[in-house]
C-alpha cells in the first residue's frame, strides 16, 4: 500500500463495452494496495468486479444490462443514420436523460455504504449530481481520449489532427461550437435532475464537471494530442487495460511451425452493425499468406460469417496473449484495442464505425503507426492494406516508436496515487450548489 490507511473507493461505470475494462482494472490496483472497492455497474459486469477483487452492486432505477447481446443493448446507435443522431442516443440514453436515477442509485448505495471516495465514468452526469447533493467527494477516470472540448485539442468526432493553420482554426471553432450545442440537449434533463436536489441549474453542460476534485485520462499523453498546457483539473494516468474477466485462455489454433504472419481482426464488443465489414476483412485475407485470428464478440455468431481456410472465427480471445504473437491489428477504433496494440508494438490498419473512433484512427496515422480505411471500402482494398502494412517497414518501426511510450505511460501510471491524494485530502471541488 503506498499510504498508511486503508481508504474505501466506490467506482462507477456503465456497459458500453470498452466503458468498463479500465474502471475493472483500476479496482484491481487499489485493491492490490490494500483498500477496500467495490463497483456499481451494469448487472451484467459483476464477474468482471469480482475477478477485480471489489464487492459489487448493480444498478436498480438506473440502466442495468443484464448481458451483452444486441438485444439488450441501451442505445442502438447502429440504428442512427448520421454521427450527430449516434451521440444524442448517447446523451438520451445513458450521459442524461437518466440522470435522475444514477442520482438516487448513488445516493442510495452511499447512504447505505459510504466511502472515502466515488470514482465515475466522466459519461455518468447522473452520477455527479448524486454526489453533489449530498457533499460526497469524486473523481472521474475516462476510459479514452477526453470526449469533452479542451483548449488546443481538435474538437472530437471528424478524426481530424492539430490544427497548423487560421483557416484549420477557424475550422475547429466551428466544429467545437457544433459540438457544444449537441451537448446542450443533456441540459433540460440534467438540470431537472438537480432541481430534485435544489442544486442550481447550470448554465452548461460542462459546468458539472467542477463538481469533481479531478479528470483522470485514462489514456496515454504520448497517444493524445495532448495540449500544451494541460488544464489542471485534468491528469493522464495512462492506459488501464487488464484482459477482461469473460475473455478465455487462448491456444493458437495453428501449428507451431506455421510461420505465416498472424493478423488479429478485433471489433467492438458490443454491436455495431459490423458483421459486412469483418466478411469483407476475411475474403480480403484469404488468398494472402496470412493466419486470421477473428474475435466476434457476443452479438455475432460464427454463422454469420464464412471463414475461409486461413481464417478461424472465436468469440473471444485474451489480447494480451494474442497480440506478442500478431504482426498487424485489424480494429474498429476502439479506445482499448487500439492503445493494447500499440503498447504491444503492433501496426493497425484501423477501421472507424462512429463514437471516438475516427480520433483514435487520427492519433494511429498521425504517427505512421498504421492505415485508416472506411467501413465501406472493399476486399480489395483491404488486401492492398494488409499488404502494405506488412511489407513496409515503416509502420512497424512507428508502431514501436509510439507503442514504447505508450507502454511506458501505462506502466508507470500514477492512477493508484492519484486516487489516494484525492481521497486524503481537504476538497477542492468547486461548489455548484449555491442559488
Amino acid at each position: 500500500m503506498t499510504c498508511e490507511r486503508v481508504l474505501s473507493f466506490l467506482l462507477t461505470t456503465w456497459e458500453g463495452g470498452g466503458s468498463v475494462g479500465p474502471a475493472m482494472t483500476v479496482a484491481r490496483k487499489l485493491r492490490q494496495h490494500g483498500h477496500r472497492i467495490r463497483v456499481m455497474s451494469d448487472r451484467c459486469n459483476e464477474p468482471e468486479a469480482l475477478a477485480a477483487g471489489a464487492e459489487f452492486v448493480p444498478w436498480s432505477r438506473a440502466p442495468s444490462r443484464p448481458d451483452r447481446s444486441k438485444d439488450s443493448d441501451v442505445f442502438r446507435d447502429w440504428e442512427a443514420e448520421t454521427p450527430p443522431e449516434q451521440i444524442g442516443r448517447v446523451i438520451d440514453r445513458i450521459m442524461a436523460g437518466p440522470a435522475l436515477a444514477y442520482a438516487q442509485d448513488i445516493i442510495e448505495e452511499l447512504q447505505r455504504n459510504p466511502v472515502d471516495l466515488v470514482v465515475s465514468s466522466e459519461m455518468l452526469f447522473g452520477v455527479m449530481i448524486g454526489c453533489e447533493a449530498i457533499g460526497q467527494k469524486h473523481a472521474l477516470l475516462t476510459a479514452n481520449i477526453n470526449l469533452f472540448p479542451t483548449p488546443g485539442v481538435p474538437p472530437l468526432g471528424p478524426g481530424l489532427l492539430p490544427a497548423k493553420s487560421p483557416e484549420e482554426e477557424a475550422l475547429h471553432e466551428e466544429i467545437t461550437r457544433a459540438n457544444r450545442q449537441l451537448f446542450e440537449r443533456a441540459l433540460p434533463p440534467v438540470n431537472a435532475a438537480r432541481a430534485e436536489f435544489g442544486l442550481r441549474p447550470l448554465a452548461n453542460i460542462e459546468e458539472q464537471f467542477a463538481s469533481a476534485e479531478r479528470m483522470l485520462l485514462g489514456t496515454s499523453q504520448a497517444f493524445d494530442f495532448a495540449p500544451e498546457a494541460i488544464p489542471p483539473h485534468i491528469r493522464y494516468v495512462g492506459p488501464q487495460l487488464d484482459d477482461p474477466a469473460w475473455a478465455p485462455d487462448w491456444q493458437s489454433p495453428w501449428g507451431e511451425d506455421d510461420r505465416r504472419p498472424l493478423v488479429l481482426v478485433s471489433f467492438s464488443t458490443s454491436f455495431q452493425d459490423h458483421a459486412a465489414v469483418l466478411q469483407r476483412i476475411a475474403d480480403a485475407a484469404a488468398d494472402l499468406p496470412v493466419r486470421l485470428l477473428v474475435t466476434l464478440g457476443a452479438t455475432i455468431a460464427p454463422s454469420q460469417l464464412r471463414a475461409a481456410a486461413n481464417s478461424r472465427l472465436v468469440e473471444a480471445a485474451p489480447h494480451n496473449m494474442v497480440m506478442p504473437q500478431a504482426s498487424l491489428v485489424i480494429t474498429h477504433g476502439g479506445h482499448g484495442t487500439v492503445t493494447r496494440a500499440l503498447m504491444h508494438r503492433k501496426p493497425l490498419i484501423v477501421v472507424p464505425h462512429g463514437r471516438d473512433q475516427n480520433d483514435n484512427a487520427a492519433r494511429v496515422a498521425a504517427r505512421g503507426a498504421g492505415l485508416v480505411l472506411g467501413a465501406q471500402s472493399s476486399a480489395e482494398e483491404f488486401a492492398a492494406a494488409i499488404q502494405q502494412v506488412l511489407s513496409e517497414p515503416g509502420f512497424g518501426a512507428a508502431a514501436r516508436a509510439l507503442g514504447d511510450r505508450v507502454a511506458a505511460d501505462a506502466e508507470h501510471s500514477p492512477v493508484v496515487e492519484e486516487l489516494e491524494r484525492i481521497a486524503l485530502r481537504p476538497s477542492a471541488s468547486r461548489s455548484l450548489q449555491a442559488a
